[in-house]
């Protein structure tokens, strides 16, 4: 028996990791030291150490390693924080995705217009706590059962993390009508999320076994892993190659492979030839 390999239309490192990830490679090679990011500057443990390799260290607040060059993570960060940013560094480089800084604009507007503003997400994660920084006085809520512990406005406004499902702000949308007497949702999950979504499940429902690449302190892999598992229950979540059984590839004919928006091509191409080297090289396609 021969094993396919099929990678997902839409897998792997969106824009804005891309942008950000050359952004830090440039500082470390041609910028003000020493390098960090505030927070790290996307949720890959994989990349983050291969930043470190070059000399772009994590801190976790602007104030613990003054000077230098510091790099604003690609989730955002608070206008507190990015002030201490300023205050504290050399050189502020802004490697926010410009869909975040989208996100943000929007809640503000709304705030400004005196709407109660809701940000569907998970709460506690960075770009949330980013988007309630530009938005005062901003809710997070991760399910609709999030509501009943909220006095609505006559007002609300809904804005999105980035990188939730459509499913998830339908359903939220659906228990606020009749909440509320106006109601104004704006759509700020990325689109590539939304694609790689719908590419994963139909990679999912073709596969006998489904390999989802990215950190596990990703939010929108783990959503990946989750719509994968619904349609094909044989998903496993790894961050990288070292992780792989070939026990998992027992009978498999049709192998599945998808990334998370902070997976770069290199990691994919890596476990995919590990696959490979699993199931025999000999009749496996990508």
């Amino acid at each position: 028996m021969t094993a396919k390999i099929s990678v997902a239309d839409e897998a792997g490192a969106c824009y804005g990791v891309n942008r950000a990830l050359d952004m830090a490679r440039e500082a470390a090679q041609d910028g003000v030291g020493p390098i960090h990011t505030l927070g790290p500057l996307i949720h890959n443990p994989c990349v983050v150490r291969e930043l470190e390799r070059r000399g772009v260290s994590v801190v976790e607040s602007a104030s613990e390693k003054p000077g230098g060059t510091i790099l604003l993570r690609t989730h955002g960060v608070t206008p507190t924080e990015e002030r201490a940013a300023h205050a504290s560094h050399d050189v502020v480089l802004d490697a926010t995705c410009p869909f975040v800084i989208r996100a943000h604009q929007a809640a503000e507007r709304l705030v400004q217009k005196g709407y109660t503003v809701l940000v569907l997400g998970e709460a506690g994660h960075p770009e949330v706590e980013a988007t309630l920084g530009h938005a005062p006085g901003a809710i997070a809520v991760s399910t609709p059962a999030d509501l009943d512990d909220i006095a609505l406005g006559r007002k609300v406004g809904v804005v999105v993390q980035t990188t939730q499902s459509r499913h998830n702000l339908r359903e939220l949308v659906s228990a606020l009508v009749g909440r509320c007497e106006e109601l104004r949702v704006i759509d700020t999950i990325c689109e590539a999320t939304s694609l790689r979504q719908e590419a994963a499940a139909k990679l999912a429902n073709d596969s006998d076994i489904v390999v989802v690449i990215g950190g596990r302190n990703s939010a929108n892999t783990t959503r990946l892993a989750q719509i994968c598992s619904t349609f094909c229950p044989r998903t496993h979540h790894i961050e990288s190659s070292s992780e792989l059984e070939g026990s998992w590839f027992k009978g498999a004919e049709n192998i599945g492979v998808t990334a998370g928006a902070s997976t770069p091509q290199s990691q994919i191409d890596d476990v995919i030839a590990a696959i490979g080297r699993l199931v025999g090289t000999e009749g496996v396609g990508v």
